[in-house]
């Protein structure tokens, strides 16, 4: 893409598009995103990320590995008990760091999407050479483990370049979670007419800001998921909506935290007209609505 006033597609308020609902006439999409995530000890963590010290950062990082050895599956279990599978920011690093992982994550046929090789290095701050080998060998090494083809993205720090969307493109990718600019997906068009979808992430409904940046309690966070899911699925009513979950195992899945991710959810799957679906199925929805 090249460097633009506006993004590679059209604006678009909500308010003129065509009335549109999702497969078997549901009102809302829900997505949930685990960001399993991997830091290298030796590598400094992006003060972005809540690092920036001198290697090694211990404190920062242990905290971040209590959710790979503890977090993640406390999430699963949750998430399980109600039948949503994850759509899995992942870094390609931790199919070799913690291989147990992801064979938890294929027996849950929790999707796997691409998210960098490790968080400790973002598309924006390594040469320009380099990022094309970042994507490339992120979707190789998670196609490889997995045995199924990757399809969507989530940039570590939802960081991208100008070339970022080729790159995607060019390594089979089919929907992209960095543009945080809508409640339903929609086609972005590269210069050569390629197209890939974006589908509704959230900074907002993201256990990360909340938490580290806003320190709000676990009960804060439970009354947001519900307040959002409730104006969505109103809304829906008219229009379909899409909701993504943005959750890190080390955060939501501490003990004190992971009882109101489960409340929420219970909440949620009280209603009709929710799709509990993953990114690729909500990217193929979109596509096919797009025409």
């Amino acid at each position: 893409m090249k460097a633009r006033r506006y993004g590679p597609f059209p604006y678009s308020p909500i308010i003129d598009r065509p009335k549109v609902k999702w497969p078997n006439g549901a009102r809302l999409a829900l997505w949930i995103i685990p960001n399993i995530e991997f830091f290298a000890l030796d590598e400094q963590i992006p003060a972005a990320a809540g690092g920036g010290g001198k290697t090694p950062d211990v404190s920062t990082w242990a905290s971040r590995d209590y959710g790979n050895r503890v977090g993640v599956f406390r999430l699963m279990k949750v998430m399980e008990r109600y039948g949503i599978r994850g759509t899995v920011a992942l870094n390609s690093e931790l199919c070799a760091e913690h291989p147990r992982i992801i064979e938890e994550c294929l027996r849950l046929k929790w999707e796997l999407m691409g998210h960098n090789e490790s968080n400790t290095r973002r598309l924006n701050g390594v040469p320009p050479e380099e990022e094309a080998g970042i994507v490339r060998r992120t979707v190789e090494t998670i196609s490889k483990a997995s045995g199924t083809k990757v399809k969507g993205w989530l940039g570590s720090g939802l960081s991208e370049t100008w070339n970022t969307l080729d790159y995607l493109v060019d390594n089979g990718i089919e929907y992209v979670a960095d543009w945080v600019n809508d409640d339903q997906p929609y086609k972005m068009t590269l210069e050569d007419g390629r197209t890939i979808m974006s589908i509704p992430y959230s900074t907002e409904l993201n256990d990360k800001p909340s938490f580290e940046h806003k320190h709000l309690l676990p009960e804060d966070f439970e009354k947001m998921i519900r307040r959002q899911f409730d104006t969505l699925w109103r809304e829906g009513g008219e229009q379909a909506r899409a909701m993504g979950i943005a959750l890190h195992p080390y955060l939501i899945g501490a003990p004190h935290r992971i009882g109101a991710l489960d409340s929420a959810l219970e909440y949620i799957c009280r209603h009709e007209g929710v799709w509990l679906a993953t990114g690729a199925e909500i990217a193929a929805a979109g596509r096919e609505l797009a025409g």
